[in-house]
């Protein structure tokens, strides 16, 4: 039986676990910071590293930085959060030496992973040769007819021979 509620705006899952470091069905709960990130690894067992990105202002340069913050998280059966799923992590007790945070819910595949994985595809196509042709308008000339004038070489000439001192005389 899962809670109705436990403190965060977060629906429960529709699966049960009998995990006792769940928040939903086990004696585990929740306090303190609660951060949204996408899910870096999954590699682990019960556990997901969360990393999410923020912006820092450097006074020197009157600019922003962008950083970003990876955690160790408890990843309960009942979630099962899957790496680019993008998730809610709420602070709890420390159930290990490197996870003080828990996975409370999922809220589906990271968007801004998708998106820049089509750009990076899009950016590694390239146009066809007949397409090439057609974009080509009346006022641009094949690169083969145009050509540069060659600039004269200039050629060091040598400083005049002094005459050498006749030494004994």
């Amino acid at each position: 039986m899962a809670k109705k509620d436990i403190g965060v705006g977060v629906k429960p899952p529709e699966k049960e676990c009998e995990d006792i470091n769940c928040p939903w069905h086990g004696q585990i709960s929740v306090r303190g910071r609660v951060f949204q990130g996408s899910v870096r690894s999954a590699k682990s067992h019960n556990t997901v590293i969360v990393e999410w990105g923020y912006h820092r202002f450097v006074p020197k340069y009157e600019r922003y930085e962008r950083r970003k913050s990876r955690t160790a998280a408890h990843n309960p059966p009942c979630i099962r959060a899957r790496e680019g799923d993008l998730v809610v992590i709420a602070e709890c007790r420390p159930i290990s030496k490197t996870k003080h945070f828990v996975v409370v819910g999922s809220l589906g595949k990271a968007k801004l992973e998708v998106r820049g994985l089509e750009q990076r595809i899009a950016m590694k196509e390239k146009p066809k040769k007949e397409e090439e042709g057609k974009e080509k308008g009346p006022e641009q000339k094949p690169a083969g007819e145009v050509k540069k004038p060659e600039s004269p070489k200039k050629v060091k000439e040598k400083p005049p021979e002094k005459p050498k001192k006749e030494e004994g005389k």
